[in-house]
């Protein structure tokens, strides 16, 4: 049996692709690696929120599922759209990667919480108006692109910092970089963050799946991705809308906390739900209810009207 795996071709995704190659190969297991090139990956001329928040690291790679030329795709599990199409699903997540985001420099100085004033760049809708609510003496600028041409970018002088994910940043072994991580209970990450998404469409075979899934899959990893897809879905939200997510399980319970802040940083919602890790789904629906209650409906509306 072979696998043929469908990935986008920078190097993080590249890491991913080979990360599950790596544990199929546990149990002699082979693949062959197929390269895609998503729109995310094309276009680096506009921001995310110009191009369309669905589909825009994913779409290509799905249309290769549906076409059955790959039988799965690997995926960052925060570019996932909330919604996948009835014929695909996502099989499996793998074991989370620590979650924080993290201020990137060449300036171990530099500190979000300093109050000196100097220039982040991001390519996340979130993350901008996270540093606009906690961070005002901040100034962003759009930064696209593969972490390498980020990175570049800032050595060119386009920015002093950049904000990331500290599992892009690791996988990448740029951690002497990292000069600054950001505290979940204020710069709470993005639905999925730090895990690695295998999707698949529903014409796969049953022994394919079931042992791609038993030797990718990391249970506790999916019971929190659950709950979290599950309040990102009910928001509708996509990688261009500035929701956040984070679940953890503590035993047989599991928390959530989740919300919504506007564009321009003046509002933001949050709020924490836990019960059994039986109810995740149920967990994730009911903390969105109660984010659109108290004001998220009119957040997203005026998101939308403004992206």
């Amino acid at each position: 049996m072979k696998i043929k795996i469908g990935t986008r071709s920078s190097r993080l995704a590249l890491w991913q692709a080979y990360h599950i190659q790596a544990l199929l190969k546990t149990a002699d297991v082979d693949s062959e690696l197929v390269l895609i090139e998503t729109k995310g990956d094309q276009i680096l001329d506009r921001s995310l929120s110009k191009i369309g928040s669905k589909g825009v690291f994913t779409q290509e790679l799905e249309d290769q599922l549906r076409a059955g030329t790959i039988d799965i795709a690997v995926h960052s599990a925060k570019d996932l759209q909330s919604s996948l199409p009835d014929d695909l699903s996502i099989i499996a997540f793998t074991e989370r990667e620590r979650v924080n985001d993290v201020l990137v420099s060449h300036d171990k100085s530099l500190s979000l919480t300093s109050g000196r004033e100097f220039v982040v760049g991001t390519s996340s809708t979130r993350r901008v108006a996270m540093l606009k609510h906690f961070c005002p003496h901040i100034k962003t600028v759009d930064m696209r692109g593969n972490l390498q041409t980020r990175l570049r970018k800032m050595e060119e002088g386009q920015c002093d910092a950049l904000l990331l994910a500290f599992a892009g940043v690791h996988r990448m072994e740029y951690d002497e970089l990292i000069a600054e991580y950001l505290p979940t209970q204020d710069f709470t990450p993005a639905v999925g963050q730090g895990s690695v998404a295998v999707e698949a469409a529903s014409t796969l075979s049953l022994e394919k799946l079931e042992l791609i899934r038993r030797l990718t899959n990391h249970e506790p990893t999916e019971a929190c991705l659950k709950a979290e897809r599950a309040f990102l879905r009910r928001l509708e939200g996509g990688c261009s809308i500035p929701v956040f997510g984070l679940a953890t399980l503590q035993g047989e319970e599991l928390t959530l906390t989740g919300g919504i802040v506007s564009l321009d940083g003046s509002e933001l919602l949050r709020e924490q739900f836990s019960g059994p890790l039986a109810e995740a789904g149920a967990i994730g629906h009911d903390l969105a209810e109660s984010i659109l209650a108290k004001g998220g409906g009119e957040i997203l509306r005026a998101v939308r009207q403004n992206l």
